[in-house]
This record gives structure tokens, sequence and C-alpha cells, in this order.
């Protein structure tokens, strides 16, 4: 095993590591995502950890882990999470799309990405809003790691002209309008607030 290897996967493992932690209590499911050939280089140690419901969150959690290995600079790098109200396959497939995403375009906080369809039927949010992980608080936020830190910042499922509102308004407007209309963001019924 290559030193390189050995560093990605010690940060897959102190991820894993502060995940349950944080999430004491809950079940933990390690999902080992294959991104396919081609994905796979980019992002090579990616897995995503589904949590259950339990005493922190009453909700399903999801948040991955390889994308710190895969894009970080100087030892600092994202991971990230999303959250739903029922256990979701599809939510671990965009957690695989943002991190193949991701090893090309470098998210950040607030940025946004199209997910190209509804993030689960029904809904009308087709894109995703990079943010803090505010129904976690930063508790989970900042992950230590030997070679340095991954901050897990939450993807949140927005309609198109949320996004737009966002461009034209800027981002902590958008959210104030979250909060005034408090959403449930684990809804995917819900309606846009722009």
């Amino acid at each position: 095993m290559t030193s390189e290897r050995r560093r990605r996967l010690a940060a897959v493992e102190a991820t894993e590591a502060h995940v349950r932690r944080f999430f004491a209590g809950h079940e933990v499911e390690v999902v080992a995502y294959d991104l396919g050939f081609r994905r796979r280089r980019k992002v090579p140690d990616f897995r995503v950890m589904v949590v259950g419901p339990g005493p922190r969150e009453s909700r399903w959690s999801y948040v991955s882990a390889g994308c710190w290995s895969a894009v970080n600079h100087d030892g600092h790098g994202l991971e990230f999470v999303m959250t739903s109200a029922h256990r979701e396959p599809r939510v671990v497939d965009l957690l695989a799309m943002t991190a193949y995403y991701h090893s090309s375009h470098r998210l950040d906080h607030w940025h946004t990405l199209p997910i190209g369809e509804p993030w689960l039927p029904g809904s009308t949010c087709d894109h995703l809003l990079v943010s803090l992980p505010y129904l976690h608080g930063p508790d989970l936020e900042r992950c230590d790691l030997p070679d340095g830190h991954a901050r897990l910042l939450w993807l949140l499922p927005i309609t198109a002209s949320e996004k737009t509102f966002r461009r034209e308004h800027g981002t902590e407007a958008l959210e104030q309008r979250f909060d005034d209309a408090a959403i449930d963001p684990t809804d995917p019924a819900r309606a846009p607030v722009a």
C-alpha cells in the first residue's frame, strides 16, 4: 500500500469515527459506493455513512467520506451531509454525484449545483445548495483528520427559482426566507420560498 493510499484511508477512517461519535446511539451503516471505473479514479475511496434515527436526530442522515481525500488544499477539504425523513437510497446516489462533481468543480460553502431532476420523486427541488449543517450544528461541521481537517457541509435541496433568488439577492436573503417560511428541508413536496 502506498503512503498516499494510507493517508487517504486514514482520512476516511477519521471521518467515519467523527460521524460515529457525533451520532452516538444511532445505527451507522457504511455503504461502499462504486462510482464506476473512470469516476472511481477521481474519488477512489468514496463511501457514504447512512445514519439511522436515534437520540440526536429523528431523521436519516447521510455523510460522505472520501471527498477530502480526492480534493483537499493543504490538508483542508470538504465532506457532505444530506438529510431525509425516511431511508432513501436516492440520497446515497446524490452524495456520489456530488463527490464526483466536487472532484472537478471544487464546491464550497454557498455554491449550488444542478442535479437535473427532482432530488426525490414529486419534488420541485432540482438543485443543491452547499450550506452550513444547520440541522446538526457546528460540532458535526469540523472533523479533525491526521493531516488536516474536513468541513462537513450540508447539501440542501432547493428549486431553480430559489437558486435564481439566491443569485439576485444573496444566500443570506434566501436562508432568511427559509427561516421565515419554517420549511421542512426533508419534505420533498415543500413549497418554494421564491
